[in-house]
């Protein structure tokens, strides 16, 4: 399965690529030169930190162009009224009456410590699409359980959620 990622998700990534590529990659090869111009490369812990760093820049670039290149590239748009992608959700647990709130956001997005749920998910696949008031049932295994929709609200793509990235 290949990773779920919104344009916003693809045109952001292409800007860190960028600013890496520019000004990191740049930076992290100077550090290197001027760690080694230190002499004895043997024990030369600055050296070996700037290497280090270079080389943890060079494999976050193949990271994210090995993202872009599988990606699935899903629409963020929904009805005014119709959970959808960087929604916030408050959903009724019917079985313990506890209320709870999520954003929906793709699976490289998804953080449940933080309240993001991804549309892949167990609840966030059974939340798309549907509206405040409504019962519905989360398949969980050969079990689930039912969660009404409170509240709805829009909001759009924001940095907070790129975090997981």
């Amino acid at each position: 399965m290949h990773n779920q990622l919104t344009k916003s998700d693809i045109r952001k990534m292409q800007e860190e690529i960028e600013h890496r590529k520019l000004v990191v990659r740049k930076q992290a090869l100077e550090d290197v030169k001027a760690a080694r111009a230190q002499g004895d490369l043997s024990e030369n812990f600055e050296y070996y930190a700037a290497k280090k760093f270079k080389n943890a820049n060079e494999s976050r670039i193949r990271f994210l162009e090995r993202m872009i290149k599988t990606a699935d590239i899903i629409e963020d748009t929904s009805a005014a009224d119709e959970v959808g992608i960087h929604n916030r959700v408050q959903v009724l647990f019917e079985e313990d009456n506890e209320v709870q709130t999520y954003k929906i956001v793709t699976t490289m997005r998804q953080n449940s410590l933080e309240g993001l749920i991804s549309t892949e998910s167990p609840l966030g696949k059974a939340l798309m699409g549907h509206k405040v008031g409504e019962r519905i049932f989360v398949q969980v295994g050969d079990g689930g359980y039912y969660v009404v929709i409170q509240a709805i609200e829009k909001t759009e793509d924001d940095e907070e959620a790129l975090r997981g990235f």
